[in-house]
């Protein structure tokens, strides 16, 4: 069995982190199928996971993300395409948010 393990660190704090990783779960039954089950803690959260080929969990507190999985055999060989999905999905998810740009003034000619 192929294992992934991804660690993010962020500033969130619990309040922000609980809202990203539970848009993470819609995300990946919406996306991928998966089964999710969110549970909230005092320090932190848990999202298990689950689909055919696929089991893991998403932990998160207030200053970090970790997620581990582990794939079966069929699905080991995309280890490398899975591992990289997910980690522009959760690094999407965390990226700040940019402040639309304003047009500028035109100049006259």
């Amino acid at each position: 069995m192929a294992e992934l393990h991804i660690v993010r660190e962020h500033t969130l704090g619990l309040a922000k982190a609980r809202k990203v990783a539970f848009k993470w779960a819609e995300q990946a039954e919406q996306d991928f199928a998966m089964q999710c089950s969110y549970t909230e803690g005092r320090q932190g959260d848990e999202v298990d996971f689950v689909r055919s080929g696929v089991s893991g969990q998403l932990q998160v507190t207030k200053d970090r993300f970790e997620l581990r999985a582990e794939l079966g055999f069929l699905l080991g060989a995309f280890k490398g395409t899975i591992e990289s999905e997910i980690v522009k999905n959760l690094d999407a998810l965390l990226a700040p948010a940019t402040a639309p740009k304003k047009p500028g003034a035109k100049k006259s000619v």
